[in-house]
């Protein structure tokens, strides 16, 4: 499966009769880095040279643009429906609010592939604002579906920090092709190209304004499955989606046929993220967030990793990484990050502290910005076809520089060096153990004997073979649940035991990094479209 099935589609956009109203905005010229451009003190760096970054701040592309230039690439998917209800305007320079317009011209009808030209299809495309309740709040969503056949699942994909639901586009054609299914991705409450409203925390309570900033984004994606009248659905999260997945479980419990979390963060306790206020953070790996290369993370194998560890289930064991976990206090009192212990730079904490997020620089850099963006995508896309690199530098960057909203969030939920200040791994545990009322809310004015508890749903941990984000958290999540499986099954009824579908576990992705979705996309798609048969599955045997 390849995306070169649209490589042109750029130019067919240009030269139709009617031309799309994305095409007279796309840059014609390529600011793909290069090697002339890696000179100077911080070449190596930041790659885009001064005179390509400033044209590419001065062609000032907006989001939508770039939005369907990536999407362009998906397979069979020639003309992708690409809404301008937001960020059809390049950015002011004071940031774009990205308001919602109701104009219908602004709307993108579904557009449909064909049997014909669409091997698996027929298929229907849709991109569209979702609006929610309060002032200028709406989720961006793009949709596929497969024609002439019932919809009985849906698939939620929910992307990382800072980034877009553009990021799975090599995802949308290959997880589609599974029948009976949905493919919903959301961009993020204040991220991507969905509405971004003052973001705000009122709490001086440490743990309340931890709460606040994540309810910022699970209300939010609970009002859209409302709003989409999905009683129940299968949730994928990358990264700071995958924990935002994790809180959404525990908050919104008896949604969820399947939790898949891909890279999630925030699952280890690390002491400097949870006690004082700002002590000095050890440092994570994060920072290969933006120094790995790409095109040598998926081009290696990792022979630290038995290749019979690798998306095998249960036996995967990295780097001993189960039996570390083992003996690990799973309280998370003693469950340490495996990261070099040295301190973060003083002016990145301060930054930190004072919430200035790395896209507040990149904003207040001008013409630097995007030679600032390539530092990231340079080594993020290197494994990508040069057109593809460029269309994904393109959309991150006029993505980073709208106005900053939810990304404010991310001090309140993680510490420097990417520990979270409130652990996944201390209440992972409860995830499809909630105590739930009969029409599904979980509140305290229901009697306890109208209550009743999950009966659990399976939570499959995928990591790329060389992420950067550390596996030991996985492995003690998994068994910590196991653990909480065992327990609640000691008292249950033999009815309660056969109907328990609880189970975890953790795969590895060959030659991917922290991007599993995108460094292996294609053993992903095929793991993937496995988990999505196999909740079919369940749901027709009960």
């Amino acid at each position: 499966m390849a995306a070169t099935a649209t490589s042109g589609s750029n130019d067919d956009l240009e030269t139709r009769s009617q031309r799309s109203p994305l095409a007279s905005r796309r840059p014609k010229q390529s600011n793909t880095p290069t090697e002339d451009n890696r000179k100077g003190k911080f070449g190596g760096y930041f790659p885009l040279g001064y005179k390509e970054g400033f044209t590419q701040w001065w062609a000032n592309v907006p989001a939508a643009t770039a939005e369907h230039a990536v999407m362009s690439f998906i397979p069979y998917l020639r003309k992708p429906p690409t809404h301008m209800q937001t960020g059809s305007a390049p950015p002011s320079t004071n940031g774009s609010t990205m308001s919602v317009s109701d104009a219908p011209e602004k709307e993108a009808p579904p557009v449909r592939t064909s049997s014909i030209a669409d091997p698996f299809g027929p298929r229907q495309w849709h991109s569209q604002m979702v609006k929610l309740s309060g002032k200028n709040r709406a989720l961006n969503e793009f949709s596929v579906e497969r024609l002439d056949e019932a919809h009985d699942q849906n698939l939620v994909m929910l992307h990382g920090y800072g980034a877009g639901l553009g990021f799975f586009y090599k995802n949308f054609e290959g997880l589609s092709r599974v029948p009976g299914w949905r493919i919903y991705a959301l961009d993020l409450l204040g991220m991507g190209r969905s509405s971004r409203p003052p973001f705000k925390v009122h709490s001086k309570d440490r743990q309340k304004s931890i709460t606040e900033a994540e309810d910022w984004f699970v209300d939010a994606l609970e009002e859209w499955r409302v709003k989409r009248n999905i009683d129940r659905f299968t949730l994928l999260g990358h990264s700071l989606g995958g924990y935002l997945a994790v809180v959404y479980a525990l908050k919104y419990p008896g949604h969820l046929n399947k939790l898949i979390l891909a890279s999630p963060v925030g699952i280890p306790e690390d002491p400097y993220a949870v006690n004082a206020e700002m002590p000095d953070p050890s440092d994570s790996t994060l920072t290969n967030e933006v120094y790995q290369d790409q095109g040598a993370t998926t081009g290696e194998t990792n022979f630290k990793i038995p290749d019979t560890a690798k998306t095998t289930g249960d036996n995967n064991n990295f780097l001993n990484a189960r039996s570390k976990a083992q003996k690990s206090n799973l309280n998370g009192s003693e469950t340490t990050p495996s990261a070099p212990r040295k301190p973060l730079p003083k002016w990145l904490t301060y930054l930190w502290d004072a919430n200035i997020s790395p896209f507040s620089i990149v904003r207040w850099a001008g013409p630097l910005g995007p030679r600032f963006v390539s530092g990231w995508t340079s080594r993020r896309f290197s494994h990508l076809p040069p057109e593809e690199a460029q269309a994904l530098h393109t959309y991150a960057y006029s993505l980073f520089r709208q106005r900053g909203s939810g990304e404010y969030a991310l001090a309140y939920i993680l510490a420097p060096g990417a520990f979270a200040r409130s652990p996944l791994i201390r209440r992972i545990q409860g995830v499809g153990r909630q105590m739930i009322a009969p029409n599904g809310s979980m509140t305290s004015s229901v009697a306890e004997a109208q209550q009743r508890r999950e009966n659990g749903i399976p939570v499959v941990f995928y990591y790329g073979e060389n992420d950067w984000m550390s596996l030991d958290g996985g492995y003690a999540a998994v068994q910590k649940m196991n653990e909480e499986k065992e327990r609640v099954l000691r008292t249950a009824t033999a009815e309660e035991k056969k109907n328990d579908r609880g189970a975890a576990k953790c795969l590895i992705i060959k030659k991917a990094g922290h991007h599993v979705y995108l460094d292996g996309w294609e053993e992903f798609n095929e793991v993937m479209r496995q988990e999505m048969m196999d909740v079919s599955e369940q749901s027709r045997d009960h």
